[in-house]
């Protein structure tokens, strides 16, 4: 198969490496030092403690190049639009679109660039760290799971999973991906999104009446909107895990957290933006999911 990975960040990387032992990998990032050290020396993914070099295809553009197979997005949520408009040279009439990225609602991008019936949506349990460029870990390993908007009328998914268990991930189908995705935001969408906005670590939340209580009503908006969705949540079961992951990582620092300190643009937009963009669809309120959006828009132009 030819795909494309846009991001040779830790996660494109992993996932373009080991793709590209079966498969035309193109793996695209807009950083020179990167792509030039992968094109000289390979990709050097840790894994286990050991080193293996994989060799896909690094470049800074695909101009001229003729169109893949799948892409499969890896960007920051905020600059994805901005990617596939910088390679919609190798999107063809029949490539699908693949984001595993975190958050919610990146169809509505991707929907600019193909029909529904070529965009796949899912996530990944893998995890990683970029070490050096052109060298990344690959930490814990997991399901790639992967669903489609509407039905797959051309059997593309279970051809796609062939590829990723060849590769050495898990790929798992869902009917009903959506369901997944949310599942995975309920966290993201309270504590994270708390932590963010009061440059804490992730420990804090349940130790604090005061965070608690805004997490706890993130959550209730969160579910009531999953519902108007038409998707299953069980409140109570999601604000118990929502607070085991507190207790559990007293030290944690959410990505959200570490944007902000940083002086960078978060992907708020797909996480508490996409709950938002939700409620208005399904007409179930959320307000404080509204507010969290603007304070967080307002720490980034500080």
């Amino acid at each position: 198969m030819r795909i494309a990975v846009i991001g040779a960040g830790a996660m494109g990387s992993i996932y373009g490496g080991h793709l590209s032992l079966h498969n035309d990998v193109y793996l695209i990032d807009t950083n020179q030092a990167i792509i030039d050290q992968i094109s000289k020396n390979g990709l050097t993914i840790q894994e286990n403690g050991q080193d293996t070099v994989y060799r896909p295809f690094a470049v800074t553009s695909t101009e001229g190049t003729q169109p893949v197979d799948l892409i499969i997005l890896f960007v920051k949520a905020l600059f994805s639009k901005a990617a596939l408009t910088a390679n919609k040279g190798i999107i063809g009439p029949d490539t699908y679109l693949m984001t595993l990225q975190n958050g919610s609602g990146h169809e509505d991008i991707l929907g600019e660039f193909a029909p529904e019936n070529r965009i796949i949506i899912g996530t990944t349990e893998d995890n990683g760290a970029v070490l050096a460029p052109g060298h990344v870990r690959r930490g814990g390993t997991g399901n790639t799971n992967i669903g489609m908007l509407v039905p797959d009328e051309e059997g593309f998914l279970p051809k796609l999973k062939d590829v990723l268990d060849s590769c050495g991930f898990c790929g798992h189908i869902h009917d009903n991906i959506q369901q997944l995705i949310w599942n995975k935001l309920f966290t993201n969408v309270s504590l994270s999104a708390v932590t963010g906005v009061l440059q804490v670590p992730m420990g804090f939340i349940a130790g604090n009446e005061h965070a608690w209580a805004i997490t706890k009503q993130l959550i209730h908006e969160a579910v009531a909107v999953a519902h108007g969705l038409g998707l299953s949540a069980d409140e109570e079961e999601i604000t118990e895990k929502v607070r085991l992951t507190s207790v559990n990582s007293p030290e944690g620092i959410t990505s959200i957290c570490a944007d902000l300190k940083a002086g960078r643009k978060t992907e708020v937009n797909t996480i508490s933006g996409s709950v938002v963009r939700a409620s208005k669809k399904c007409g179930v309120p959320a307000p404080t999911h509204e507010l969290i959006v603007e304070l967080v828009h307002a720490m980034e132009e500080r």
